[in-house]
């Protein structure tokens, strides 16, 4: 009973949360194999950084947050697990908040400060300001990866996607896409899957 229950709960928060329409629809953004342009965003420090910040990296893993998203809270843990395993091996994770604060209190700088010093987040959290970031990847969704590897002075995108196939139940994980990419990276093969379809909250844009 608990299990369907929780099956029940779990569809209820995908349609409100996971394939609610975006707002405003968002531009074509970046494919794999696109070199991604240098941007700004803030971090929690209230501090510029630069994805040029990261040059001497073999790579970032970008991933699009929201602080209200119950998908993109289920993934922290997971977050700062990858970020642990593979920031050593050059490909630190780069969280980044993009949702509206004024659609949602939660996404506030403020709030999202308080929220990375209580989770003692071991990744870079930041704020996207204006959306232009999320807009220029043609992010859609929270959480949503861009995996970029470092090729000469430019951070082309190696997999775009899901962090893996079980939002709800970090143990019942049956596909780690985002660790099997990384895993090739640094291997130096080619990401086996490069795309796969986000699941979480619909980004909420400004007017």
């Amino acid at each position: 009973m608990k299990k369907i229950a929780g099956l029940v709960l779990l569809a209820s928060i995908v349609l409100t949360f996971g394939f609610a329409q975006a707002q405003t629809p968002v531009g074509k953004g970046y494919a794999v194999g696109d070199a991604v342009t240098d941007f700004q965003v803030r971090n929690m420090d209230n501090k510029l950084i630069s994805l040029t910040d990261y040059r001497s990296q073999a790579g970032v893993v970008v991933v699009f947050m929201a602080n209200h998203c119950p998908f993109a809270k289920a993934y922290e843990d997971r977050l700062m697990a990858i970020h642990g395993r593979f920031a050593a091996q050059g490909y630190p994770v780069l969280a980044i908040q993009t949702s509206d604060p004024a659609i949602y209190p939660e996404d506030a700088f403020e709030v999202v400060q308080t929220r990375a010093r209580e989770r003692s987040f071991s990744f870079v959290y930041t704020l996207d300001e204006t959306q232009s970031v999320a807009r220029s990847f043609g992010a859609t969704r929270t959480p949503q990866v861009f995996l970029l590897k470092r090729v000469g002075n430019a951070f082309v995108v190696q997999y775009i996607g899901a962090i893996d196939d079980n939002p709800q139940d970090a143990a019942g994980v049956q596909k780690r896409y985002l660790e099997e990419a990384l895993v090739s990276l640094v291997a130096g093969r080619p990401v086996p899957t490069p795309a796969t379809r986000p699941i979480g909250c619909a980004v909420k844009w400004k007017n």
